[in-house]
């Protein structure tokens, strides 16, 4: 089978770029596709397909660039993105697997001299945005197969699909830029057309007793509700879910494959955590007539991609998520065809129980050995089919997800390891210990990578993985994690959530409408700063004025002043939270 992909579709995968005082040139410098090339004005940003090197001067510069993302217009012209940097971290199903290590937008907006004043703000604010996006983690591609189709999907598709464009046999729902391509692929630059996901790739390989195996974890992030952790919550009218990632565990043994998937996503109900600068926003349910239908047509999704779908809830039971917890169980309640298990992840495992998470194995257990596992064998036949998925959820879909899934998917691997006759039937991947640490290293990379990409910072809970309990270190990480979503959350995702509205689509930009940075009042604050200026200003002051109160009884007064005063910003800087923490700008939360 893997022969016969071998004569599929390839992307251009050494190409230069030659700068010219007028245009940008995009040439393929591999055998594959000799001559092939593109180039860019840098005025207006309009594409030629056709290059005619006799009428070219010598260019300014030349270098080595590694892809093309694509292609954004803004008010002022279009800019285009490329890869300045790459490298390889292993292979999927035989193919290279490459990470974007930097990128780099290149701009055609020399008609930016013509902008009106409003029109060059604007434009500034959108640029600071693309620098945003030029940072963006966890992206990865391939010159060779589509990474955006699990196995099971792969090998159930016709055999004419590999000679399709990489671009045309992706799923969409997992292609970062699939906004970006657009002109490309209207231009029929195919070679060029390169899909990106975001999400993790990590692979190790293993020797078990003598048996040499190739273990690999990819996850997609899905873009239908791309955004970050504060602001993009719960589902959408559609019923597309924040945070919905697909995670594949492979393994390649003796030119068998054996693959098995697991899916997260937020609650998909109409909900919101607006940052206010507490510590724990509110969480508000909306009340919308919709709810049921968004909750069916989330669950309709997921059965015609994945079959049966089992629901892990790991929401605690108490306060703001106990009452969005019920609300997904009165949910689910309607829908007699999903099995919905609610497991209360904080009480039966806090932080030094990893092992009590088989009370919730046991409950599943009959189902989930059901579901199985996807497995070929070396001709390509098909031998298992995985015929259903769990879906586990916590609130973020972060970190007491991530504990459950690599607890799910030690169990599978143990069964596969026990079908393809590497281990005994009484035997476990925990009896190698050497093995075992890679595995939940592994696991423990791949949440972090998630995390990063959701909510700025890496994973908590990394030591229930990696050591089944937290350890001081791990209470310290947590710690500095945990402060560092507060301060992203409130003083800097609404930038990060704009770059990706931008990026994904969502927003587009049109000259005809009112600039969204128009600003009035406490919107027109920079945030962390004048909060900081307020509070801090008036505890220095109340403390410098108690300081002197202490050997002079005439600033006592001033002192009681002071700290009144103090009090008083503060009260109205947490009664106007929302006002002095960042947040979008572009797009509506819902």
């Amino acid at each position: 089978m893997m022969e016969e992909n071998r004569s599929h579709f390839k992307l251009c995968n050494q190409m230069q770029l030659q700068e010219f005082p007028d245009k940008f040139v995009i040439k393929s410098t591999d055998s594959e596709h000799p001559g092939y090339g593109f180039s860019i004005d840098r005025f207006d940003g309009i594409i030629q397909t056709q290059i005619d090197d006799s009428c070219l001067e010598a260019p300014m510069k030349e270098s080595t660039i590694y892809g093309v993302v694509g292609t954004i217009r803004l008010l002022a012209g279009t800019y285009i993105l490329i890869i300045t940097s790459h490298e390889e971290v292993g292979s999927y199903l035989d193919f290279p697997i490459f990470r974007v290590k930097s990128m780099k937008f290149l701009s055609c907006n020399e008609a930016l001299k013509l902008s009106t004043s409003q029109e060059k703000k604007d434009e500034a604010y959108f640029m600071s945005l693309l620098r945003t996006v030029e940072a963006t983690p966890g992206l990865y591609f391939s010159y060779e197969t589509d990474l955006t189709l699990n196995l099971q999907r792969t090998c159930k598709l016709p055999q004419g699909r590999m000679s399709k464009p990489l671009w045309k046999q992706a799923d969409p729902r997992f292609v970062w830029n699939r906004s970006l391509l657009e002109e490309l692929i209207e231009f029929k630059l195919d070679a060029f057309s390169m899909p990106l996901i975001q999400g993790s790739f990590q692979t190790v390989e293993f020797v078990v007793k003598t048996s040499r195996i190739q273990f690999t974890l990819l996850s997609r992030r899905c873009m239908r509700r791309i955004g970050t952790r504060m602001w993009r919550r719960g589902a959408n009218l559609e019923g597309d879910v924040a945070n919905f990632v697909e995670t594949e565990q492979l393994l390649e043994f003796e030119g068998c494959r054996s693959s098995f998937l697991q899916i997260r996503g937020s609650i998909p109900l109409l909900w919101e955590q607006i940052v206010d600068l507490s510590y724990k926003p509110q969480v508000n349910i909306i009340s919308h007539e919709e709810t049921p239908k968004v909750v069916e047509r989330h669950f309709l999704d997921l059965t015609q991609r994945y079959e049966e779908v089992m629901v892990v809830d790991l929401t605690d039971k108490q306060g703001d998520e106990g009452q969005l917890s019920a609300a997904f169980a009165a949910e689910m309640q309607k829908l007699p065809h999903i099995r919905y298990v609610s497991f209360d992840f904080h009480d039966c495992c806090g932080s030094a129980n990893f092992d009590n998470l088989r009370l919730l194995y046991d409950q599943i257990s009959v189902d989930f050995e059901k579901q199985g596992y996807f497995l070929i064998n070396l001709e390509g036949e098909i031998v298992l089919e995985q015929k259903g998925v769990i879906r586990s959820n916590c609130i973020d879909c972060l970190d007491r997800t991530n504990v459950t899934q690599s607890y799910m998917a030690q169990k599978s691997l143990k069964l596969q390891l026990q079908r393809l006759g590497v281990l005994s039937s009484d035997e476990c991947i925990s009896a190698y210990p050497d093995i075992f640490e890679k595995f939940k290293i592994l696991w423990v990379d791949h949440g972090d990578e998630i995390s990063l990409e959701y909510s700025g910072t890496h994973a908590l809970k990394r030591d229930l993985v990696r050591y089944g309990k937290q350890t001081m270190g791990g209470w310290i990480k947590d710690g500095m994690s945990a402060l560092s979503r507060y301060y992203l959350n409130n003083f800097h995702d609404g930038i990060r959530q704009d770059a990706m509205d931008l990026i994904s689509g969502r927003y587009s930009v049109n000259r005809n409408c009112p600039s969204p940075f128009q600003l009035n009042g406490f919107e027109s604050f920079s945030y962390l700063p004048v909060a900081s200026a307020l509070i801090v200003g008036g505890l220095t002051i109340t403390t410098f004025t108690l300081h002197q109160a202490g050997r002079n009884a005439q600033h006592f007064v001033s002192s009681v002043l002071c700290a009144g005063l103090t009090a008083g910003v503060m009260a109205v800087v947490k009664a106007n939270g929302r006002q002095f923490c960042s947040r979008p700008r572009l797009c509506q939360l819902v």
